[in-house]
């Protein structure tokens, strides 16, 4: 008789219910992978949604609220769970992970970012606060990284900051379902540059406001997707030239995403050379190659290395507007490089960098963490 599989319970505070890495690409997996699989997530209610029990608990307002509110629901609805396997999303649920632990419970942290770094250029901190908190935030998660069952980092750079024995490197690839969704034929498409994310100064935002008033003479549109952060940064933007070549639709769901991605001719991931962007891995950047479209990307080695070089974009440096105006103007004008471009980085994302190969490692450190737990309870 086969062993059954162990309920996954997948927790975020911070993180919207239906976000592409923890719903869409693990849970929904999981789900298909006949795993009992929960999602607890601050939302206006429970569902099951593609397979997935989603658990809600009360969302609260600001960021200290969401840290204790947030954080002791997400707890409490956890227990009530009896989950065998706990894999959690925010830094800020490493106390509720350790109390978990200590209870027992095999405990997963999901790093998605290099986060004392990423502390250092938080603006909403105070400056002289930062390399207090982010030495504090390194110190727990070191504690983390001992204590815990496993982890589970995004990129290398991440994955070396914890022990080796029990980190495994979970890159967020696309998924191969939604390849077949993004078949337009490229030379279809509009003159779209886009550009899907977070939109935020340090992502780039003026840099490609000022590349479309480099381009003011052409028919190319910027068309951006997502949500200002802070919002007020909307007004400044309104305010710039390069403006009036802009299509802002604010946040999308999956599926309007992904039409958006297969109507595109060029994507945008111009991120400043801060040292959280340095060793990240930008979801944006696969989701274009995807879609069969070149890029313009920022020219960090971390993303030249994932690639392997292999010729399906431009880098550029992210603060040189013109050099990002002469990037997408050379690809608007050479139609069949650029498509030939797209095509490449779509066969690497069929052939290597996609989510079906990194889901074989995720459920491998399942197994592993369940028939350890397993084999303990057999013997006592």
């Amino acid at each position: 008789m086969s062993q059954p599989l162990p309920k996954i319970v997948h927790l975020t505070s911070a993180h919207p219910p239906f976000d592409v890495r923890i719903f869409h690409r693990a849970c929904v997996s999981l789900a298909q992978a006949g795993y009992p699989v929960v999602l607890v997530v601050p939302h206006e209610q429970d569902e099951v949604r593609d397979g997935v029990q989603v658990r809600a608990v009360t969302k609260t307002r600001g960021r200290l609220g969401r840290m204790l509110g947030t954080v002791w629901a997400v707890y409490k609805q956890a227990l009530a769970e009896q989950g065998d396997i706990y894999h959690f999303h925010d830094p800020e649920l490493i106390p509720i992970g350790l109390l978990l632990r200590l209870q027992g419970k095999k405990v997963v942290y999901d790093v998605h970012e290099d986060v004392p770094t990423d502390i250092l250029s938080k603006n909403w901190i105070p400056k002289p606060l930062r390399s207090l908190v982010a030495g504090a935030i390194r110190l727990l998660e070191h504690l983390a990284g001992k204590l815990l069952s496993g982890v589970v980092a995004v990129t290398k750079p991440i994955a070396e900051r914890f022990p080796a024995h029990k980190t495994i490197l979970l890159q967020n690839f696309p998924h191969p379902q939604e390849i077949a969704l993004l078949d337009q034929p490229y030379q279809t498409r509009p003159a779209r540059v886009l550009y899907a994310g977070s939109i935020t100064a340090v992502r780039g935002l003026f840099e490609m406001l000022q590349a479309m008033q480099h381009l003011q003479d052409s028919q190319v549109r910027l068309t951006l997707i997502g949500a200002f952060a802070p919002q007020s940064l909307a007004a400044e933007a309104e305010k710039h030239p390069g403006y009036r070549q802009v299509e802002f639709l604010g946040y999308k769901n999956r599926s309007e995403t992904l039409a958006l991605l297969a109507s595109s001719r060029i994507g945008l991931a111009v991120l400043h050379p801060i040292p959280s962007f340095l060793v990240s891995q930008p979801t944006k950047l696969y989701e274009y190659m995807m879609a069969g479209i070149p890029f313009v990307a920022s020219d960090f080695p971390l993303w030249r290395e994932s690639i392997g070089n292999v010729p399906c974009g431009l880098f550029v440096d992210p603060k040189d507007p013109g050099a990002i105006a002469e990037a997408i103007k050379w690809l608007l004008e050479h139609p069949a490089e650029a498509e030939a471009m797209g095509q490449r980085g779509r066969q690497l994302i069929i052939e290597r960098l996609n989510w079906g190969v990194e889901f074989v490692k995720l459920t491998a450190l399942y197994q592993r963490l369940y028939k350890a737990g397993t084999a303990r309870r057999l013997e006592v």
